[in-house]
């Protein structure tokens, strides 16, 4: 089998991935992914015991136990371009040989859940609500410079999303892809779900004005309008689509839990941050272990 170069797959003097400075033993096969660094002791404080402290630029890493069940939690950062480097280095941490620079024969499949914070889209999911996201859609592109996303986007919800917010053909095309139906059904028991989607920025791409004025003239009446079947969208955010595609290609079980933090059809915003993203920690934890 032809060896990865090592331009391609970058590796640390001490054998660990480039960015997350892990080596294979370091990671647990539950990974729970968070944007902001100071969130990673926020979950790993509920550990039995922790084994592993690991911290690279803003990813940090924390591998522990609560009771029988290995864990790890790791900040990828924000934004679609970050969970690509997050969801190749842990695939390859499982499923490459780092010696040989080889793939494995025998893969292996991890269960990633990303614990996020949203903006929310629909009246009856008020800021403090915790959404699972049955689906993420992407509005940035990142799966289409993959070469087998045709065989995980759902092509029925993406075409009724492009044509339901009269996509303009200026911008990357949107993809639907859905989480792991497993997942969903034990972590989204008892909170909402929904559909999530998911911008390439914090601002003008998700419709957001300060000075510079969005070339998607209301595309939140159009987030909140959409319906596909049972599906409507509850939130904004700026990873899943990564998280879900990526995680479909390379073959693992995925799942984002969000915190809305900001209803943005109610122009509200949370009063009680902490509180909330304890609430929905101890949910995941308490459900996955």
């Amino acid at each position: 089998m032809k060896k990865i170069a090592t331009s391609e797959l970058i590796l640390n003097a001490d054998g660990s991935v480039y960015h997350l400075h892990l080596l294979p033993e370091q990671l647990a096969d539950t990974v729970l992914v968070v944007g902001d660094p100071g969130r990673v002791e926020k979950v790993s404080k509920h550990f039995d015991s922790i084994e592993l402290r690991v911290q690279n630029r803003e990813i940090i890493t924390h591998t522990g136990w609560i009771g029988k069940k290995r864990i790890t939690v790791l900040s990828s950062g924000m934004g679609t371009d970050n969970m690509d480097i997050v969801l190749n280095e842990l695939d390859a941490l499982v499923n490459v040989d780092l010696k040989e620079r080889t793939p494995k024969k025998e893969l292996k499949q991890l269960t990633i859940i990303r614990m996020g914070t949203s903006g929310g889209f629909q009246p009856d999911l008020p800021s403090d609500s915790l959404v699972a996201s049955s689906h993420g859609i992407g509005m940035d592109g990142l799966l289409y410079f993959y070469e087998r996303y045709p065989e995980i986007i759902d092509k029925g919800l993406t075409d009724a999303f492009i044509a339901h917010t009269n996509w303009p053909d200026l911008l990357p095309t949107p993809y639907a892809v859905a989480s792991d139906p497993e997942l969903l059904a034990l972590i989204g028991k008892d909170i909402n779900i929904a559909v999530t989607c998911t911008a390439s920025g914090f601002y003008a791409p998700q419709g957001r004005q300060i000075r510079m004025v969005p070339s998607l003239a209301g595309i939140n009446e159009k987030l909140t309008s959409f319906r596909y079947g049972d599906l409507r969208i509850g939130n904004l955010e700026m990873e899943t689509s990564a998280l879900y595609g990526l995680g479909g290609l390379l073959g693992h079980k995925t799942l984002t839990v969000c915190a809305i933090v900001a209803n943005r059809y109610l122009k509200t915003f949370t009063t009680n941050y902490p509180s909330t993203m304890e609430r929905l920690i101890l949910h995941v934890l308490g459900r996955i272990s």
